[in-house]
């Protein structure tokens, strides 16, 4: 494995550190965080494998345009709603006007940990 895709699984990585360590706060848990940070690991994965891959990632944040430039093969290996909503909580709550939930952080991270053990395996990745 190359020092790059090393590099996007490190980043990946700490997303999902930051993610779950966000969701366990008792106190004031910023729950727009864990939602960013849980599209951030999948994202990082991803590009990491569109470079295993030799596809060279694009500077998009789009789970479902980033998954239309997998090979085909492993395209169908995502749940599309799952993407979506990963994305759409990674943007949405960034803003004024919307916030997370706990159920949203949940769902998030729930999301987030399924995709991935799906990258994990196709990176060959162990942790």
């Amino acid at each position: 494995m190359n020092s790059v895709i090393k590099e996007w699984i490190a980043k990946a990585e700490a997303d999902y550190r930051t993610a779950q360590r966000e969701s366990t706060v008792q106190d004031g848990a910023n729950y727009d965080a864990v939602c960013f940070h849980a599209q951030q690991c999948i994202e990082k994965l991803m590009k990491a494998f569109l470079i295993k891959s030799n596809i060279n990632p694009p500077k998009i944040h789009d789970l479902t345009a980033l998954t239309q430039l997998l090979p085909a093969n492993n395209q169908s290996l995502f749940n599309i709603q799952q993407l979506r909503f990963l994305s759409n909580a990674a943007i949405s709550f960034r803003y004024p006007g919307e916030s997370a939930d706990q159920a949203d952080a949940e769902e998030s991270l729930q999301i987030c940990g399924e995709l991935r053990r799906v990258l994990h395996e196709l990176l060959k990745y162990k942790r």
